[in-house]
């Protein structure tokens, strides 16, 4: 079953339960007023005509008031027998007022109009009673009151009115409430799928709009958001911003695979052509034969490195946690600073502030850290330069900072530089065998420990990057 149709139906049960309690009070207000209205008229009757009986010879007869229309009058003695009736009298059941009297009826309307409240109230007058009797087929409404305060009662008055054309009206009123619930749900099953509709058409044009990306394999398209600011369109929004992410992504994969390729064929092109030298020279002296073995053993350990750090991101991008154990980062800093001193090649190197720090981490992942800065520091500093490692807690963090007196970045390399692959012109004419991950491999370390990095630059007045790590007392 489709959102539609069940938005439909939905919409529809809700406006079917509305209005059926809508016609159910309507029906049960407009009949209970109708026949209480009788049964107030036929009080009123009999207590007027009550009060008019006059006694002569020891029988009873009604004075000079008449009854109103539609309704019988009928005067009884006090054995039950009919002694005079109104003018109007002629078609009217005879009744026997003591059986009214001892077994009164109830309401004339049915049930479901006795759910309503009654519309005002009904004086009865005390020791009188309601009946129904059958006249003529149709009902006929009865009122008795008794004359006379003592017991037995000197006669009785009864108020007698035809319902026939009452209940067939309400019949009819309740056929017709009838008929136009059945065309106001039929309506609201037609509206409901027609504002279903123009609702979920926003969804339909974003459903055909991922059957297009599916089918073509081109992320390019987008979904055209509708003008309003509801709901769908946040999902529009939503939806073109996850294709833009999504498409990104895939740019930068396709990115990363030929940066990948290109770099690993650079080391496997000269492995493969030193290789094929001593194949093709065996008489080969041996200082060249030294010469060509150590160009082979260098671009296989770029090779390893950079097949090290395409694993490590790897790692990353499937979401590979790190081990946390309490780490003394002020002993993996003094480690890390005296194992990169025979990188150095002139440059001077200081470790200044160092403060003694504990942090919860992998101490393998911080050593490679710290070294991949001074690594990157190193190499990008001329041999007169200086570079200056830091230690020292601000504020409940800890502080790494590594500070150089190198070439710089530009700034319009800045924003790249934690890209994979990514290395500044500078970069590339100073070390042609970097690979361009260490600073992408530094960021995902830090993130992994809930720290950030940050990284200062500018041409010719060298780079300061901080990282700093949550301190742990």
């Amino acid at each position: 079953m489709s959102i539609r149709l069940r938005l439909a139906l939905w919409y529809s049960a809700l406006f079917a339960a509305i209005l059926l309690l809508v016609s159910l009070l309507t029906y049960a207000l407009h009949t209970r007023g109708h026949y209480d209205d009788r049964d107030r008229l036929l009080v009123t009757s009999a207590a007027h005509a009550a009060t008019g009986v006059t006694s002569a010879a020891d029988e009873l007869h009604f004075g000079s008031g008449g009854a109103a229309v539609e309704v019988v009058l009928q005067l009884f003695d006090s054995d039950g027998t009919l002694r005079e009736t109104s003018t109007t009298s002629e078609g009217g059941p005879h009744i026997n007022p003591r059986a009214v009297l001892a077994n009164p009826a109830g309401p004339a309307f049915d049930t479901l109009a006795g759910l309503a409240p009654g519309m005002g109230d009904l004086e009865m007058i005390p020791g009188g009673a309601f009946g129904l009797a059958i006249g003529r087929d149709e009902r006929w409404r009865v009122y008795v009151l008794p004359i006379g305060a003592g017991s037995p009662h000197v006669g009785y008055v009864a108020a007698l009115t035809p319902l026939g054309r009452l209940d067939a009206s309400i019949v009819a009123f309740r056929a017709s409430l009838l008929a136009i619930s059945l065309l106001g749900l039929a309506a609201a099953l037609a509206g409901g799928w027609a504002i279903a509709g123009q609702a979920l058409w926003p969804l339909d044009r974003m459903t055909r709009t991922a059957s297009t990306i599916a089918q073509a394999r081109d992320i390019s398209h987008r979904v055209e958001a509708p003008p309003t600011r509801d709901e769908l369109g946040r999902l529009a929004e939503t939806f073109n911003t996850m294709l833009a992410s999504l498409e990104e992504s895939s740019r930068a994969q396709q990115r990363f695979v030929a940066d990948a390729s290109h770099e690993l064929r650079a080391p496997l092109t000269a492995i493969q052509g030193n290789l094929e030298i001593l194949e093709r020279q065996p008489e080969m002296l041996a200082a060249e034969r030294v010469e060509v073995l150590g160009e082979v053993k260098r671009e296989a350990t770029r090779l390893a490195r950079l097949v090290a750090d395409l694993l490590a991101l790897a790692r990353a991008d499937a979401g590979t946690g790190i081990r946390h154990a309490m780490v003394d980062l002020d002993a993996v800093v003094l480690e890390t600073f005296q194992a990169a001193r025979p990188l150095a090649h002139g440059q001077t190197l200081i470790l200044d502030p160092f403060e003694p720090a504990q942090v919860l981490g992998d101490e393998d992942r911080l050593r490679q850290l710290v070294l991949i800065l001074l690594d990157n520091a190193i190499k990008y500093t001329p041999p007169e330069g200086r570079v200056t490692l830091g230690l020292s807690i601000h504020e409940g963090r800890v502080e790494v900072v590594v500070c150089d007196t190198g070439v710089g970045i530009p700034p319009d390399d800045l924003p790249h530089v934690f890209e994979r692959f990514y290395r500044a012109d500078p970069a590339r004419g100073r070390d042609p065998g970097g690979t361009g991950l260490g600073l992408p491999i530094a960021h995902w370390i830090v993130e992994q420990h809930g720290g950030t990095i940050h990284l200062q630059s500018a041409p010719g007045a060298g780079t300061s990057v901080t990282v700093r790590l949550p301190a742990e007392p």
